[in-house]
């Protein structure tokens, strides 16, 4: 829902970029809306429900997280499945529901105020058939198939990538300065592999009545241009899939519209879109959309040997080189000292390390883009 606030920001700035300059005194309780987000998974998934604020034009923050707060979903024969505070405005949710009653998302602010969602009838989504890639001459496209049935219409997809990234150029050595000396690098030092991740903020819906037995056939998820990073050399993507409740889809297509159209005056704002949370307290407005399901996954790998040629090149390391001026031991401390130089290919005189070549950090480090960290999840080829 950090999406609603973009949308918000984005329209502000737009009306404030006029060549007459205007200074509206906006009412705090505009820049302070509450922003419920979540999807909950009925079959034990992990699953998040996420509460922040808007803030002021003039923050430098983009949300303002909602910490402290009491969250529960509460079933009509009156169980209570407990939220648990995750951080970061983040509440975590893993629990196995019974899917045939219907439940309440409430929500109890430190401040004392408090929201409940309308009434939640769990969606059980229909798995997903087929997951894949196709090459042309644009890139590659990443897509998933399925079928819709009376109880799940209305689909919503979201996706969550992680591809493997490399530095320009590739050493296995390090200056340490508690030496004083160039050694090689131990595993956990390592600095040529790392993984980058990003969350999709695309909205991708789907009615399966639209299609014949309700079957939606390779429905694009995400796009990726010739050359992209992402297929640097290996390319992951988590697609979710959630059947939504068709009362919901218009929330989800005006937002959807904003989001892509973002700066019309003339598109509905944020405080417009709605959603099925309101406060029990007519103090702080609110916008949000919580559901209630199955949610359905699939990891799809893309190699770049299956897309080639990729020819991936990323012209902020257009300059990047291994200087053909050795540095020598003398000379260690002097140029390696700092970190910003680093050594990168030895120089040998018969079997004798002399010196090394040098190269610079960004050229060489890729823990200063990524994470080097293998996730859990990852599987090589």
């Amino acid at each position: 829902m950090g999406r609603v606030l973009l949308v918000f920001l984005g329209i502000m700035g737009f009306l404030g970029s006029c060549r007459t300059p205007y200074d509206p005194e906006i009412p705090a309780t505009e820049l302070r809306i509450l922003v419920v987000e979540g999807y909950l998974d009925t079959e034990g998934k992990a699953s998040e429900l996420k509460l922040s604020r808007t803030v002021p034009l003039s923050s430098e923050a983009s949300m303002l997280p909602e910490l402290g707060a009491t969250v529960m979903l509460r079933g009509q024969n009156g169980q209570q499945f407990d939220l648990t505070e995750k951080g970061d405005g983040i509440y975590l949710f893993e629990r196995n529901i019974d899917e045939s009653q219907t439940y309440v998302l409430e929500i109890l602010l430190r401040s004392g105020e408090r929201f409940t969602s309308e009434e939640l009838k769990p969606i059980v989504t229909p798995e997903i058939l087929d997951g894949g890639f196709l090459r042309d001459e644009d890139g590659v496209e990443v897509f998933v198939s399925t079928q819709g049935n009376a109880e799940a219409d209305d689909f919503l997809w979201t996706y969550e990538e992680t591809w493997i990234y490399r530095p320009r150029i590739r050493t296995t050595w390090i200056y340490d300065p508690q030496i004083r000396d160039v050694r090689l690098r131990t595993e956990g030092e390592q600095n040529s592999l790392c993984f980058k991740t990003e969350t999709s903020p695309d909205i991708i819906l789907e009615t399966s009545s639209r299609f014949q037995d309700q079957v939606v056939f390779q429905r694009t998820i995400v796009e990726i241009p010739v050359g992209d990073e992402r297929i640097m050399e290996r390319y992951s993507i988590l697609v979710s899939q959630k059947g939504i409740a068709s009362k919901d889809v218009q929330f989800w297509e005006i937002l959807k519209k904003n989001t892509e159209d973002i700066g019309s005056i003339f598109s509905p704002l944020p405080s417009l879109i709605g959603g099925n949370i309101k406060g029990l307290d007519n103090q702080t407005p609110v916008i949000g959309q919580v559901s209630l399901g199955v949610i359905r996954q699939k990891r799809i790998y893309v190699n770049r040997n299956d897309v080639a040629p990729w020819n991936y090149i990323d012209p902020q390391f257009n300059d990047c080189v291994i200087a053909e001026n050795p540095v020598m031991i003398p000379e260690y401390t002097t140029v390696f000292g700092n970190g910003s130089i680093v050594p990168a290919r030895e120089l040998m005189v018969g079997t004798t390390i002399v010196g090394f070549f040098p190269s610079s950090r960004r050229c060489t480090d890729c823990t200063l883009y990524a994470s080097p960290v293998r996730p859990e999840f990852w599987e090589d080829n």
